[in-house]
């Protein structure tokens, strides 16, 4: 039996959470060591590389400001990067920073028991292994685990099937062949754009629409880039304090205040420039003031319609039943169009629903389809999916999962009551997927490193949330949603796409400047809301 490793901070996960924690941790001074079930770096990056796949955030956004050499000698080639250029950038952070020297790839982290004893948490690993770890960043993602697909006979079906979240390393040819994707969020639309380009027939059956705008994507120019580069550390500050972790323009007006004319041509810029986002903050009621949001749903419907011919079809595309906002907002390169071509048809689910998977091919409660293959673009369980299938058990005997049997909770979205020396990155009721992550990622990952160091001066050997804190946290989180648009969310920012799944907004919509200038007032008034002590004598 091999000797359990004891180590400072197990980190897991290594998408760019995990990769930014190991690397500043390690810089810090600690032991680390970061478990990953893939087989390299890049997490989402590296499990996610379907035909078509693109970040929503511009490239030169989308990556660490924590390293200024690291952010002068990275070049994007495009507006948004697709998934190979990502996944290349996550590897060159590792190699840089020499980061896989500490990472066990191809393992999982099975269970993780805290010992109140010796407030340490012990890991146990697929591979059979052991460790033993003061602290525990749990750096998994908001999406990485992909809810399961509850259709019946899908395991009968005799073609081929993939799933976005989990794509061959092996290019696929969908050439010629009768192809479904069930899903229409940013996944479905991205790889529905990309397969209807040579299949024979590609059919996409949508339950509930997206918005979508163009990208306009392009190559990036290199005076763009070098204007960029210079201004970083203008750029990035001013980032920290926005809402969303993005610059995007703003008219400080409310919308209904804006005769109309001038307000459609507003609208008209924003769409020009590619950026769905920009969207939420033009005008200052857009995610508060129904009316006002109305007018950004008829504004991009209209949009719709022009884009696709068939005005039938076009009015299947359009999302109703939920505000603008409350359900991914997507950047395509084509997507509605592809329903302008004789060999793509829209399959309504809400009309026709799916019956049953068979073996060659899906029934609806209209017509069989004949299929060669099928994709499942069908999402995540958000947020829950991976701390609730690792056997977590905090320092009360409870299970992670059931500490969040009513709802995902987390004070900041930084650690759960009942479970010590734990941080999560990223968590619910934090900024998280409303926010470009790098932003979000890098605030929450300097926290749980200030709090680490902090606790090892002092000598504190236990932290941990308090019950009441996490609750008052719940509560402002909640308030905060109910006076916005996102009260009648039905996406999975709220879990709604996963049967059973407890109702809560999950994301916090405070903002990105002001929910980390809590949360360093937080810290800088020793941690009011966390419990801190020191080793008891035994």
């Amino acid at each position: 039996m091999s000797a359990v490793q004891q180590v400072d901070v197990l980190v897991v996960g290594t998408g760019f959470a995990g990769l930014a924690a190991l690397a500043q941790l390690r810089r810090d001074g600690k032991t680390v060591v970061a478990v990953e079930r893939g087989s390299d770096v890049g997490g989402t990056w590296y499990w996610n590389r379907y035909p078509g796949l693109r970040c929503d955030v511009e490239s030169l956004d989308y990556s660490y400001s924590w390293d200024e050499e690291l952010q002068q000698e990275w070049t994007w080639t495009e507006r948004y990067a697709a998934q190979p250029e990502i996944l290349a950038y996550a590897r060159h952070v590792a190699d840089k920073f020499d980061l896989r020297r500490d990472i066990r790839f191809d393992t999982s982290v099975n269970g993780l028991r805290f010992d109140a004893q010796r407030d340490k948490w012990t890991a146990t690993l697929s591979d059979g292994n052991t460790m033993t770890a003061q602290w525990v960043v749990l750096a998994t993602g908001a999406l990485s685990t992909p809810k399961r697909i509850d259709i019946a006979g899908v395991e009968s079906f005799r073609g081929e099937s993939y799933h976005t979240a989990d794509w061959p390393t092996e290019p696929v040819s969908f050439a010629g062949k009768r192809v479904a994707v069930i899903g229409t969020g940013s996944s479905g639309i991205q790889v529905s754009t990309e397969i209807a380009k040579d299949a024979g027939h590609l059919y996409v059956l949508q339950r509930t629409p997206s918005y979508s705008v163009p990208s306009f994507n392009r190559p990036l120019r290199p005076e763009e880039i070098a204007d960029t580069k210079a201004d970083y550390p203008s750029i990035r500050a001013k980032a920290r304090t926005t809402p969303d972790g993005l610059l995007a323009p703003q008219t400080g007006r409310n919308t209904m205040d804006v005769p109309a004319e001038e307000r459609r041509q507003i609208l008209e810029e924003v769409y020009a420039t590619g950026r769905p986002f920009t969207y939420f903050g033009i005008f200052n009621d857009v995610l508060v003031d129904d009316d006002a949001n109305q007018q950004v749903h008829e504004f991009l419907a209209d949009k719709i319609r022009s884009r696709v011919k068939d005005l039938s079809i076009a009015e299947k595309l359009i999302p109703s039943g939920s505000p603008f906002g409350t359900r991914r907002a997507c950047v395509d390169g084509g997507y509605y169009e592809i329903f302008n071509q004789d060999n793509v048809s829209l399959v309504a689910l809400r009309e026709t629903p799916i019956r049953r998977i068979m073996p060659d091919g899906i029934e609806t409660s209209n017509e069989v389809i004949p299929l060669d293959a099928i994709v499942f673009a069908t999402g995540y369980d958000a947020f829950t999916g991976t701390p609730t299938a690792i056997d977590i058990i905090g320092a009360e005997g409870v299970s992670m999962k059931d500490a969040w049997g009513h709802g995902a909770r987390a004070y900041l979205g930084l650690m759960v009551a009942g479970f010590p020396n734990l941080f999560l990155v990223t968590g619910p009721q934090s900024p998280a997927v409303l926010s470009n992550m790098f932003v979000s990622i890098e605030q929450h990952v300097e926290w749980i490193i200030r709090a680490i160091s902090d606790a090892d001066a002092e000598g504190i050997t236990r932290m941990e949330a308090d019950p009441q804190a996490e609750r008052d946290w719940i509560e402002h989180a909640a308030q905060v949603a109910d006076s916005t648009v996102y009260r009648k969310a039905t996406s999975w920012y709220v879990g709604a796409n996963v049967p059973g799944k407890p109702r809560i907004v999950l994301p916090y919509l405070g903002g990105v400047g002001a929910f980390r200038e809590h949360c360093t007032q937080i810290a800088d008034s020793g941690y009011v809301g966390f419990t801190r002590r020191v080793p008891v004598m035994r």
